[in-house]
């Protein structure tokens, strides 16, 4: 017997109170008139009496009740070992990372899965569990052993990773929901990358038996090719440069080929030497890649242990400058000037500058045009203002600057908010705005060093407050925002591009704002450099909520139905290879998937770690034993009921007593 929560036993020197109580009652004398005590000697005088309980029952009533709500209150318990009434529930949960496509690996693991469940006796239940980075249960709880080998013999190893913290925060669970403990059988290479960083990620509940079965890891050492930097956009193919990273897992000094290939074709191949457990850097010079998106790999031609990780994907789209149409207004000034000098500044530009007066907006095409500036507007004509909004409600991006020009304005165009009075500053002294705070999570701000240094000293700003803030002065009112409208956004600047209302051209800070700025309503954002596979992808990143996108996997097939092309936030991709991602206004992306570089690493946990998992050493042979499960009982309920009987016996006890003493009295 066992209590939860010991500490609530303290309550039971509660039961002095009703014997205080009953004492009291004993010492109530009647005051009598009497004459002077003066000549009488002072002696302590004993009465048992008054020391004598009286109402035993009744005392022996209030006593259990405070005894049995401390014994409630402090969750007693009673354990029970031997089998649970059918026995634990034998859970074999076999290994389906991409470490276990290495040669041999899987069928070796099927074979003692099978080899397990053929010793399920009558009457026991067993289930069949799959796990890489989660836990995939194949059957329920069954005691037919075909059902449970026909679920073995489907599995395939997928493209995930391993993760044994995952594993065991899913076994927890799983014990959770089940009254019979758990005898878990886990078949798998143990890799040693997929231990989690802290131990105790690891521990499973009381009622779980874990029983380890360790597939041999191929032989031979293991390549792969670990990182590749390319650039995702071109225009200049012959400049271009492709820089690859290949490692090297418990393998000799050894020389090994590797081939660029582009759409299938291979376009050169270079041998480098990888150290014994060592990496080395191969670089091609030179990507003679089609117009449009391109299916790209460096693969290592090597015969190793995992060939499933021989190659890296990665996805390149050839295309001319994009062109961004920069409308200006009447008061421009150099503001033309100062932004293609910040686009030009950076390392690969992807754009072209094409300013016109904003007076005479051409026709405007979303998939035409990277996005539009609009600087410094004044009065514009209803018909451009029309075609700039219907531009971006179909998908387009504009970037509003309001200078010195937009002053006369009380709303601003396309967007139709209304505009507060202008804030002035003096450029002498300390009086001007500076930048007091952002959101350093939008790609506008990412590399700006929050604007250090950079005055203003005339700013816009709106009524009331923004839709999504991202910059704000020292006044607190917004200089950068951005809202959507349609199936496109709009990103409000609240000052110009010239050197007039700030000093913003002249400092660092700029060139990164306008690059990084670009991109994003261009929607060529900068994604991981690695994409692992089982990853979640991000659909709405940069446009509408609304707006539909639609995926499909490396087989061309679609992930999404069409509710969930309207309405998903991310998708998971689970395989690797290239997925084509189609959004609004014709923008489509390449987004290439590959097996985690952690599983490349087949070095198995060492075998004093597993000890520890497993509380002591249970292997593989240790299967088949008999299991034992503890089972706690608890009798808490069950006091609290007791309780209330003793009340509810010392309520009409204490009522007859009390009736009796006012008859008496």
């Amino acid at each position: 017997m066992g209590f939860l929560v010991p500490g609530f036993l303290a309550a039971v020197g509660l039961i002095g109170l009703p014997l205080w109580l009953h004492l009291l009652r004993r010492h109530r004398t009647t005051p009598m008139e009497f004459s002077s005590l003066m000549f009488f000697d002072r002696h302590i005088i004993s009465s048992v009496k008054s020391r004598r309980l009286d109402f035993l029952l009744l005392l022996a009533l209030r006593l259990a009740v405070l005894i049995l709500l401390a014994l409630a209150f402090a969750q007693p318990f009673l354990r029970t070992s031997g089998a649970a009434a059918q026995g634990p529930i034998k859970l074999y949960v076999l290994d389906i990372s991409a470490s276990m496509s290495a040669a041999g690996a899987l069928d070796q693991a099927r074979r003692d899965v099978l080899s397990e469940i053929a010793k399920l006796k009558p009457g026991e239940r067993g289930q069949v569990a799959l796990f890489d980075d989660q836990l995939h249960l194949a059957t329920q709880p069954v005691n037919d052993a075909d059902v449970l080998r026909s679920a073995v013999q489907s599995a395939q190893a997928g493209d995930g990773r391993t993760s044994f913290g995952e594993l065991a925060k899913a076994l927890r669970g799983q014990a959770a929901t089940s009254h019979q403990g758990l005898e878990i059988h886990l078949f798998s290479d143990l890799q040693k990358s997929g231990m989690p960083d802290g131990f105790s990620e690891l521990r499973l509940d009381e009622g779980s038996h874990l029983v380890l079965h360790k597939t041999p890891s191929p032989s031979g050492g293991n390549f792969t090719v670990e990182r590749v930097d390319t650039p995702r956009r071109l225009q200049e193919p012959a400049k271009a440069r492709v820089e690859a990273i290949v490692a090297g897992y418990g393998n000799p000094e050894s020389p090994v080929p590797v081939s660029l290939v582009i759409n299938g074709k291979v376009a050169s191949t270079k041998t480098v030497t990888v150290p014994a457990g060592g990496k080395a850097h191969v670089e091609f010079t030179g990507l003679d890649a089609a117009y449009g998106w391109n299916r790209c790999e460096v693969r290592v031609d090597a015969n190793d242990a995992l060939p499933a990780d021989n190659a890296m994907l990665f996805s390149v789209e050839r295309s001319d400058p994009r062109r961004i149409l920069f409308l200006t207004g009447p008061r421009a000034g150099r503001s033309p000037l100062y932004f293609r000098s910040a686009l030009e500044s950076s390392a690969q530009t992807a754009f072209v500058l094409d300013p016109q007066p904003a007076a005479q907006v051409p026709v405007l095409t979303a998939a035409n045009l990277a996005f539009v500036v609009l600087d410094d507007p004044a009065d514009l004509p209803s018909g451009a203002e029309d075609a700039l909004r219907r531009y971006v409600e179909s998908g387009g991006s504009l970037w509003i600057a309001l200078g010195p020009g937009s002053a006369s304005r009380t709303t601003i165009p396309v967007t139709g908010e209304k505009l507060a009075p202008a804030r002035y500053a003096a450029r002498g002294g300390a009086r001007f705005f500076a930048f007091a705070s952002g959101d350093e999570t939008h790609p506008s701000l990412r590399q700006t060093n929050r604007w250090d240094g950079v005055r203003f000293f005339a700013a816009a700003a709106i009524e009331g407050d923004a839709s999504r803030p991202i910059v704000r002065l020292s006044d607190g009112a917004p200089i950068l925002w951005e809202r959507t409208l349609g199936e496109g956004k709009v990103i409000v600047f609240g000052s110009g591009f010239d050197n007039v209302s700030n000093d913003f051209p002249l400092h660092p800070s700029f060139v990164p704002f306008v690059e990084q700025t670009a991109r994003y309503l261009a929607g060529e954002e900068e994604r991981a450099p690695l994409i692992s596979a089982g990853s979640a992808l991000d659909l709405r990143s940069g446009q509408s909520k609304t707006s539909s996108v639609e995926v499909l996997g490396p087989s061309g097939e679609r992930i999404l139905s069409l509710a969930e092309s309207a309405r998903a936030q991310v998708v998971t991709l689970e395989k690797k290879g290239f997925y084509e991602v189609r959004r609004s206004a014709g923008r489509t992306e390449l987004v290439p998937v590959n097996i985690d570089r952690r599983e490349s690493d087949l070095t198995p946990v060492p075998d004093d770690t597993l000890a520890l998992w497993t509380g002591g050493g249970a292997s593989a042979s240790a299967a088949g034993t008999e299991s034992t499960v503890e089972q706690k009982k608890n009798l808490g309920t069950s006091l609290l009921w007791l309780a209330l009987l003793f009340a509810l016996a010392e309520s009409l006890l204490a009522s007859r007593h009390l009736s009796l003493g006012k008859e008496t009295a």
